[in-house]
């Protein structure tokens, strides 16, 4: 029986023996597996799946075209891997993802590794803690499923991005800790790439420049982070960021005189994060001011649509599901 290599980071992926499983060209087949993949661990209802993939149409369309993508789903999937044991398990009321069918998932061992190392400081790891951390880094080809705007979507996609940049973290401070200073730019670097704005991690690329012995790379990285907080957030670098860029700029970085006590670390740590959630926070008030004024505008325009073929629309059951979908956006409009 084949194995079934399933990617989620990046573009979505669905490999059999290097070769990709045909018939799943239609995006809503590719959203329900991706779905299940997602919430595997829990069985998901009919009725909440077609719901959510096909919420414009009415129940019966809905859970139509969700046995039609069901069927295409499996069909594919049945072909590629010609299995012993169902991929799937489908019954008349719920559908899940076969825990014991033999698929190789990327955001499984993704989030293993985040799992086993989530409670450990970068300075303690193992060496093969370490080794697994690259490991799941270098399965992060992307964001989750990456052109893909759906609000579960979005949702995830946000939660797997802060798993690997706290992955990240800690291999940075392992490099730190054993002065191994090009891995800590590394995956700084790869850091920056997936959040441009992250002050944090700015800071820790100026540090390992210059611990590196190139005071010039440290310097022009605080013009990096001074450039992406101004575009991205619209904000100044905090001030342990500025101390951090005259320390080196006057050449005092790492002196005697400077307070490297634990308690004056742990402080300016503390003041780090706290700048980083509150800069993350001030990205997705943004994100989410946006998305509820094009929501809006939607909605009324969904409104006008629906009074105007109300009007329209013979007295008959036409009426009525209009009517129907009238509820609907109200309650999206004002929800309970």
């Amino acid at each position: 029986m084949a194995v079934l290599q399933i990617s989620l980071f990046g573009r979505l992926r669905c490999m059999v023996d290097n070769d990709p499983v045909g018939g799943m060209e239609a995006r809503k087949v590719q959203e329900l597996l991706a779905y299940l993949l997602l919430h595997r661990m829990h069985p998901c209802t009919r009725e909440s799946l077609a719901t959510l993939m096909w919420g414009e149409r009415n129940d019966a369309q809905a859970k139509k075209y969700l046995r039609q993508a069901l069927w295409q789903l499996q069909s594919a999937l049945d072909a590629a891997c010609h299995p012993t044991i169902p991929l799937l398990h489908v019954d008349t009321e719920w559908v899940e993802i076969n825990q014991s069918a033999p698929i190789w998932l990327d955001i499984k061992h993704f989030e293993h590794v985040y799992e086993t190392t989530c409670q450990l400081e970068g300075c303690d790891l193992s060496d093969k803690q370490v080794d697994a951390l690259c490991q799941a880094a270098a399965l992060y080809q992307g964001d989750l499923l990456e052109g893909w705007y759906q609000d579960w979507c979005i949702f995830e996609r946000e939660r797997y991005q802060q798993m690997y940049l706290t992955m990240l973290d800690k291999l940075i401070a392992f490099a730190e800790h054993t002065h191994d200073y090009m891995m800590g730019v590394h995956y700084c670097e790869l850091s920056l790439r997936s959040d441009p704005a992250r002050e944090r991690t700015h800071r820790r690329l100026m540090r390992l420049y210059h611990l590196a012995g190139n005071r010039t790379a440290a310097l022009r990285q605080f013009e990096t982070c001074v450039e992406m907080l101004h575009r991205d957030l619209g904000v100044e670098p905090a001030k342990s960021t500025l101390l951090l860029y005259e320390q080196i700029r006057s050449d005092q970085f790492g002196a005697p005189d400077v307070d490297d006590s634990p308690h004056s670390l742990n402080v300016e740590s503390e003041s780090s994060d706290l700048s980083d959630i509150l800069a993350h926070l001030s990205h997705l008030q943004s994100t989410l001011i946006q998305t509820l004024q094009q929501v809006q505008r939607d909605i009324e325009r969904v409104e006008v649509l629906i009074q105007r073929h109300t009007a329209e629309a013979p007295a008959n059951g036409q009426q009525q599901e209009l009517r129907r979908m009238a509820r609907r956006v109200s309650n999206i409009s004002h929800p309970a």
